[in-house]
């Protein structure tokens, strides 16, 4: 008896995933709950166990190719089956492109006529909003002119779905001769797609600018060394930077509640809690897991949570419950080296930090210079609900606390 391999539950708003890599060959012995198949969503990359032991007879999606929610992936040989399976030749389905056969495209509706009329007001509001051509419409007014309540109609049936195409990308040009044959042409994974959307999409809605300062890093750092075997032995973890800063960058959220809200049409939101989003570089793109109730945790707490998010973004085994509801974001460069950069907000946030690359420069301090361990800091904020004076103010929070972290313990 032949034991089915379909896509599990992928996720709140999630519907489709792309088929990553076959970890069996048609032919192979499965164990039970093993992983089988690796599938990339919009968020994470799901392994799918083997829902029973046996033989894998049956490979029907190959991957690069896009699936549905329990669309069938393969098929597993239970017991006799499976031995019989083995023996007989590889059976591979080709890759299914669709999950239904193509159908032919039904015929357009007519148009409707073109009104001599323009639209009302606030009916060309609601098309501009909307994104349907009047001329989709059919008006109710006189010489056909298009009312407001003809827009609801058409929105009601569905009209403007398909409207608006997406802006044509500008064609590449082709590589020369010599070149082409040592180009390497890979499609991207849906994860980067994602990202690239994404990232795209908040540049386009935000009115995004950066403000920037420096922290001296000495006070956490003398701090840090001071404390870090202890603290290890004690919570069986290291101690690291990104403690202290969560923990300042939530001090600073709480004065200033407009750097944690996010806009939903001519709302504001304002966010009273603190969900942390920590980017996380993978070999597959970049990730923001969420420590949940940052404002609540210890700097020790906040470090074992870490930890955990880390170590399951780098094996893909993050949940989508570790991805979801954020209201901050922090990301770290200067893991990398960077010195500067301007971070793009995570949409729909408001406000991002951007760490960098600690380095030793002559400061002045009271009068002389003195070498410093400096880091510069960078946030970028959404200007629609972000005031340049909330901006600043909330970097200097940030400054102020790890310059003096005993800020942070006292909860000053």
């Amino acid at each position: 008896m032949a034991k089915e391999i379909r896509v599990p539950t992928l996720g709140e708003s999630v519907s489709e995933a792309t088929v990553g890599t076959w970890f069996k060959k048609v032919g192979d012995t499965v164990k039970a709950d093993e992983p089988i198949v690796e599938l990339e969503t919009d968020k994470v990359t799901i392994e799918v166990p083997a829902p029973a032991a046996g033989v894998l007879s049956e490979i029907v999606v190959g991957p690069g190719e896009t699936v549905g929610l329990d669309a069938l992936l393969g098929q597993i040989a239970e017991g006799a089956a499976g031995t019989a399976a083995a023996a007989s030749p590889a059976k591979v389905a080709e890759p299914v492109a669709a999950a239904a056969p193509a159908a032919v495209a039904a015929p357009a509706a007519p148009a409707p006529a073109a009104s001599s009329m323009p639209p009302a007001p606030a009916a060309a509001k609601l098309l501009a909003e909307s994104n349907i051509a009047a001329e989709q419409v059919d008006g109710s007014g006189k010489r056909g002119q298009v009312l407001k309540g003809d827009v609801l109609a058409a929105i009601a049936k569905g009209a403007g779905t398909s409207v608006a195409a997406p802006a044509p990308v500008a064609a590449r040009a082709p590589s020369a001769v010599e070149d082409a044959p040592r180009e390497e042409r890979v499609k991207m994974t849906r994860l980067r797609q994602t990202i690239a959307k994404r990232l795209k999409d908040a540049q386009n809605t935000a009115a995004m600018l950066t403000t920037y300062n420096e922290v001296d890093m000495k006070a956490v750092m003398d701090l840090r060394n001071r404390y870090k075997d202890i603290f290890e032995k004690k919570h069986g973890v290291k101690l690291g930077f990104m403690g202290f800063f969560t923990k300042a960058v939530t001090h600073a959220l709480k004065e200033l509640p407009a750097v944690n809200a996010e806009i939903d049409g001519t709302d504001i939101i304002y966010k009273n809690y603190c969900h942390i989003g920590v980017a996380v570089g993978t070999d597959k793109g970049l990730v923001v897991p969420v420590v949940r109730d940052a404002d609540q945790m210890s700097i020790a707490e906040i470090e074992k949570e870490i930890g955990r998010l880390g170590k399951a973004a780098r094996d893909g085994q993050l949940s989508m419950a570790d991805m979801q509801g954020g209201t901050f974001t922090i990301s770290n460069g200067g893991v990398y080296g960077s010195l500067m950069s301007s971070p793009i907000l995570n949409a729909p946030q408001s406000g991002i930090l951007g760490m960098h690359k600690i380095q030793e420069r002559p400061v002045a301090i009271g009068g002389q210079v003195v070498i410093r361990p400096m880091m510069y800091l960078a946030l970028s904020y959404d200007h629609r609900i972000v005031d340049g004076k909330e901006a600043v103010t909330f970097l200097v929070r940030v400054k102020e606390s790890l310059e003096d972290p005993e800020r942070l313990v006292l909860d000053l």
